[in-house]
């Protein structure tokens, strides 16, 4: 892991308390997911939000189930970060 790396996951595990073999577990249980399935995205939103200790609304899951499952996910942090404040 290159210092850039290392730093990116502890300002992570700083921030959100999330270590950073959990990272690794989340991102290899979704290399082959269909993120077109509601009911994969739905799991792995449930799964983020419990690993983040960050509750998350029905409505909020919805939305977020929603954009991912119709490929309107933003590309860009800035603007996934408006869709989880809403």
């Amino acid at each position: 892991m290159n210092d850039f790396q290392k730093g990116l996951f502890d300002h992570i595990q700083n921030k959100a308390n999330i270590k950073p073999d959990e990272i690794f577990k989340v991102a290899q249980s979704v290399q082959n997911a269909d993120f077109s399935n509601e009911t994969t995205v739905r799991d792995l939103v449930k799964q983020l939000s419990q690993l983040a200790n960050k509750p998350i609304s029905k409505e909020k899951e919805d939305k977020l189930v929603q954009s991912i499952t119709k490929n309107k996910f933003p590309k860009d942090i800035n603007t996934l970060g408006q869709l989880f404040k809403k």
